[in-house]
């Protein structure tokens, strides 16, 4: 935290000052009432679908190669490692498909609102 210094006195040394010294003397203005919000800035059902896809996107490609490696594909790591790759797109698909359809439907009760 950085402390005002004012000029050397006659002594040579600074005088700090206090907080109630550096305040300003004219009052500040009261501000106008305002109607606050205090409702989260993203719904709970956007944070939760976040969440939900995110532990899909992380646990999907994992367990997928794991579990295919050697029951499915013999130990071949390629296969697996395609496979793992392919189902990290189809959840990305997927999270985009549904954005976009919720989307839409915020697009169409705007219009039935006007």
């Amino acid at each position: 935290m950085a402390t005002r210094r004012v000029p050397a006195s006659s002594t040579g040394s600074a005088v700090p000052l206090s907080p109630s010294s550096i305040a300003p003397t004219h009052p500040t203005p009261a501000r106008p009432a305002t109607n606050s919000s205090i409702a989260p800035a993203v719904p709970a059902h956007i944070i939760i679908k976040l969440a939900t896809f995110t532990v899909l996107m992380f646990a999907a490609p994992i367990s997928l190669y794991f579990l295919s490696l050697n029951s499915i594909f013999g130990g071949n790591s390629t296969y697996a490692g395609i496979l793992a790759a392919v189902s990290a797109n189809i959840v990305l698909f997927g999270y985009i498909a549904v954005a976009v359809m919720e989307d839409q439907g915020e697009q169409e009760e705007a219009k039935k609102e006007k």
